[in-house]
């Protein structure tokens, strides 16, 4: 009785799944924590990405089809 407590107390094949939540949690309270900024930053990039992909097709906003 003794011996299979101590190995199940000893026993580490489940730390890998803790592991794995603790760092999800980690992750997640860090997106809360920093959402603004994170929202701020994407919206900053995308926005660049359509300035910049614009003026490489020659695009400057105004559509004229029959031009």
């Amino acid at each position: 009785m003794r011996e299979g407590i101590r190995d199940f107390w000893n026993d580490e094949s489940g730390m890998g799944t803790v592991e794995i939540i603790l760092i999800i949690v980690v992750l997640i309270g860090l997106v809360i924590v920093f959402k603004k900024q994170i929202n701020d930053l994407v919206t900053k990039i995308f926005k660049k990405i359509t300035t910049d992909s614009n003026k490489i097709i020659g695009w400057d906003g105004s559509f004229h089809p029959f031009v």
